[in-house]
């Protein structure tokens, strides 16, 4: 990758540890869609912005994909997001501070879905082109678990992304408690390959800036507490 990072190693099944040259003692899963894997460009590219950052990154593997290197998953989806909370517990085993989820279409809606069946799993959600409905079908919504997430969430789209409108994701979006941020990208689809997307300003600092948000809120709780 770059100067950012340290080494990166394969960890058996569950991808490769990517480490930063400045650990700042947080650590991400980052994992892919359904037509990818931990390897691709998207990915590689979002593990830099957060190596820059000083945060551990470890590029998961989807189960669906750890069992055939190509195809779509066939399933609901419960053996992928007991594989993100595997995951999830490796790494916090290996870094002394927060530790969120984050993840490409698919991987992110399993990891939005891991927050609600687990609250607190994660202290994060990065959740890039969310598949809100296939393309052409937006009456086939996925959100049934929104009213229910609490942890925060930055969603990063494109503005020509089948999956979801700019304000078909701004409602949705609506429907969650907890702490949210959209972040659009001009011209982009679906992968993110195209138009304005850079990591850097429109992943990697609105997400600090969101989880900043976050501590804040819980030090005034606890302070409005005592």
């Amino acid at each position: 990758m770059s100067v950012f990072l340290h080494e990166s190693i394969e960890v058996g099944r569950l991808g490769y540890l990517d480490t930063p040259a400045r650990p700042n003692g947080a650590g991400v899963v980052l994992t892919h869609g359904a037509g990818s894997n931990c390897r691709s460009a998207l990915l590689l590219a979002v593990a830099e912005g957060f190596l820059r950052a000083g945060t551990h990154v470890l590029r998961y593997d989807l189960p669906f994909r750890q069992q055939r290197p190509t195809g779509p998953p066939r399933s609901a989806g419960a053996e992928d997001r007991k594989g993100l909370v595997e995951a999830v517990h490796e790494l916090r085993r290996l870094v002394r501070d927060d530790v969120y989820l984050a993840g490409h279409s698919y991987g992110g809606r399993q990891a939005s879905i891991v927050a609600t069946e687990e609250p607190g799993i994660c202290d994060g959600l990065l959740l890039l082109s969310y598949p809100l409905h296939p393309p052409k079908e937006p009456w086939k919504i996925r959100t049934e678990h929104f009213p229910r997430l609490t942890t925060p969430a930055l969603f990063v789209h494109g503005s020509k992304d089948p999956f979801a409108t700019a304000e078909e994701l701004s409602t949705a979006v609506g429907k969650i408690p907890g702490i949210t941020a959209i972040i659009m990208v001009e011209n982009a689809a679906h992968d993110l390959r195209k138009g304005s997307f850079e990591v850097g300003k429109q992943v990697i600092e609105p997400f600090t800036e969101l989880i900043k948000t976050k501590r804040q809120q819980s030090e005034q709780s606890t302070q409005k507490s005592k």
